[in-house]
């Protein structure tokens, strides 16, 4: 940068006043402080002033579970892909994504490892100074899933959950998964979660008829999120809590939430912030599909066909596949909702996400072009955003 920048009058998530940030001429935030101790500072020459009055600003989001974009399936990766991914990447980057884990849903073994080194040679390539959402790592969305509650996911890849199983699946891309979505009760002795969890690996439990025994002994084990919570797995009931229901009340796990009023309606949403402890509990991610993008239509998935209407995505069957609409849509529509106060769903896409997998929320030396400024019209619940640079 040819000069520092001074962000005054911002609201800022974890802080109660507002804030005034500065921008380095590195491009990177030097320091964050309470306007009426900002305003004392002595300003750099060439100072550039952007006043928020009163807008809150955030870090860009992290979506921790998205399957494709722009038509392409992150399971169907061949090696002259890499311009795909970028191309990905770069939209990703314009929806207000700042780095994202793709997603690979139950296909054959040959499939995913395949994806994985696309995935790992894109990895090496990309750098943190373009304007481009960052791949952080991989999501495995199975296939060691439950049988009955896998969806959309092809029964016959499906595989039995255990150690040479894991192994033959990750190969050598082990360093490169972040999240594994797992069905818990397909080991009874526990010894899949606690080998995942020495290898790094975020271990999130879904596609599940775990009960809340079962999901308890997997979070002792290390477990620490729930994938898509309600969907693909049995709902609360009063006398059996199951595995949504342990994880609601356990306070070190975080259940992803798909916030596009088709997966799980407004009201069931509610309840699910409500009990989740809001951002204690509840992080917002896509589960987007290929279409992501793309007009509605019917498209291909795998060796089926989706129909996409309205941003949600079915099988001819009515099962229901995901969707197409970006991340932030999510925290645009449980403020339109009035299901929870702004900062809080702007904190379920942007620094809930970061803290499930352990990086970094706003901070000195976070890069001045991932913020974000948000603005909410008066007298109306239309949330927009838009990146400071």
């Amino acid at each position: 940068m040819t000069h520092a920048v001074d962000i005054i009058n911002a609201r800022v998530p974890g802080y109660a006043q507002l804030q005034g940030i500065r921008i380095d001429l590195h491009g990177q935030i030097s320091a964050i402080e309470p306007m009426d101790r900002f305003i004392k500072k002595i300003p750099p020459a060439n100072l550039q002033i952007i006043n928020l009055a009163a807008d809150r600003i955030s870090l860009g989001g992290v979506d921790l579970q998205i399957n494709g974009a722009l038509g392409l399936a992150f399971t169907e990766l061949q090696p002259t892909d890499i311009d795909k991914l970028q191309n990905i990447s770069e939209y990703l980057w314009q929806r207000g994504i700042d780095a994202y884990l793709p997603t690979l849903v139950t296909t054959s073994v040959e499939n995913i490892q395949r994806s994985l080194g696309v995935i790992a040679d894109y990895m090496q390539q990309q750098t943190t100074s373009l304007p481009t959402a960052q791949v952080l790592g991989v999501h495995l969305e199975g296939p060691f899933l439950n049988p009955q509650k896998r969806g959309a996911h092809p029964a016959e890849y499906l595989l039995p959950l255990t150690i040479p199983y894991i192994q033959q699946l990750l190969g050598e891309y082990a360093r490169i998964v972040k999240v594994i979505t797992l069905a818990p009760e397909l080991d009874p002795t526990g010894e899949a979660i606690t080998y995942l969890r020495s290898l790094g690996i975020t271990v999130s439990l879904g596609h599940s008829l775990a009960t809340a025994t079962q999901a308890e002994q997997a979070f002792k084990l290390g477990a620490t999120m729930v994938t898509h919570a309600f969907n693909a797995m049995p709902g609360l009931h009063h006398r059996e809590p199951g595995l949504l229901g342990a994880a609601l009340v356990h306070p070190h796990v975080k259940c992803g939430l798909i916030a596009d009023g088709q997966h799980i309606c407004p009201t069931i949403i509610q309840v699910l912030l409500r009990a989740g402890c809001y951002e204690r509990g509840i992080f917002l991610v896509s589960d987007a599909l290929a279409p992501l993008g793309l007009s509605d239509g019917v498209y291909p998935w795998d060796t089926r066909q989706i129909d996409v209407k309205n941003g949600t995505a079915r099988l001819f069957d009515g099962t229901l596949a995901g969707t197409t609409l970006p991340l932030l849509v999510g925290v645009q529509n449980l403020v339109r909702w009035d299901l929870c106060d702004v900062d809080t769903a702007i904190a379920l896409a942007t620094t809930v996400p970061r803290q499930a997998i352990d990086l970094p929320t706003i901070q000195l030396g976070t890069p001045f072009h991932q913020l974000l400024r948000w603005q909410i019209k008066p007298d109306s619940q239309e949330l927009t955003w838009k990146r400071l640079q």
